[in-house]
């Protein structure tokens, strides 16, 4: 069985290979490091407690810093503390893995370098990747240290940022089911805005998909399933049927699986 700092140090292994990989493997670097999260018992705890609260819908906002008025470059700037920061990157990854944001874009749009593919990567896994592997060296520097290192080390500086424990009873892949069924949501809101429906159909729409939000966030199965129902009710009667409505009725579904 596989020691904290075994799966620490394979966490880390796999960070050094998301930044030393060739940029068409990054991608798949990126699911592999994911999978080193899930693995680890330890950093499966740590990424729930810190996403199980994280409004990464909102953070995006902030974080993901537009060119204003069409000059300059546009920039990713992350959370200041190290919870919101590891949860951020924690769910952007999720972003990339499932292709909801393109990567290459992505890299193309935040981290311009020369036009080139690879400088743009370089300087994503030296701000993203990078802080990743700090804050987790960080945070776990004893256990890191355990049987190598005999003097006292001292405590990590930012852990007291971290948030409380979440409950057991949540984990870090519902709280990135979460964060998936909210982004489907304000995708589908967008489709409502630009449909051909009447004033009415679209505040009833709106009224549902925010209330929604507010039942998936607070993990409110039975009130999910209604709210379904209800916008499904709305579909049917408008034949209203948006882009992204079978990915958020998927997603949503495997949402209240979970929960």
């Amino acid at each position: 069985m596989e020691t904290t700092k075994t799966q620490l140090k394979g966490f880390l292994n796999k960070c050094r290979e998301v930044r030393n990989c060739k940029f068409i493997m990054a991608t798949t670097k990126i699911k592999d490091l994911l999978k080193a999260i899930v693995n680890s018992a330890d950093l499966y705890e740590l990424f729930n407690t810190v996403a199980a609260n994280f409004d990464y819908i909102a953070a995006k906002q902030t974080c993901f810093v537009e060119a204003e008025g069409g000059y300059g470059n546009c920039k990713l700037v992350l959370p200041d503390t190290i919870g919101d920061r590891l949860a951020f990157i924690f769910c952007l990854l999720v972003e990339f893995d499932r292709n909801d944001i393109n990567f290459n874009a992505f890299l193309q749009t935040y981290y311009p370098k020369d036009g080139s593919y690879y400088a743009s990567y370089q300087l994503f896994c030296d701000e993203v990747i990078g802080s990743l592997e700090v804050i987790i060296c960080d945070i776990y520097a004893a256990e890191l240290a355990e049987g190598e290192n005999p003097e006292a080390l001292p405590a990590p500086a930012m852990q007291a940022q971290l948030p409380p424990a979440a409950p057991k009873a949540q984990s870090a892949k519902i709280a990135a089911n979460v964060n998936t069924v909210c982004m489907f949501i304000e995708s589908e809101k967008e489709c409502v805005e630009s449909s051909g429906l009447n004033a009415e159909e679209k505040e009833a729409a709106r009224t549902i998909l925010e209330s929604l939000t507010a039942a998936v966030r607070a993990g409110d199965a039975q009130n999910i399933k209604a709210l379904i129902c209800g916008y499904n009710y709305l579909v049917t009667s408008t034949e209203f049927v948006s882009d992204t409505l079978s990915a958020l009725f998927e997603a949503l579904g495997d949402l209240v699986g979970s929960l």
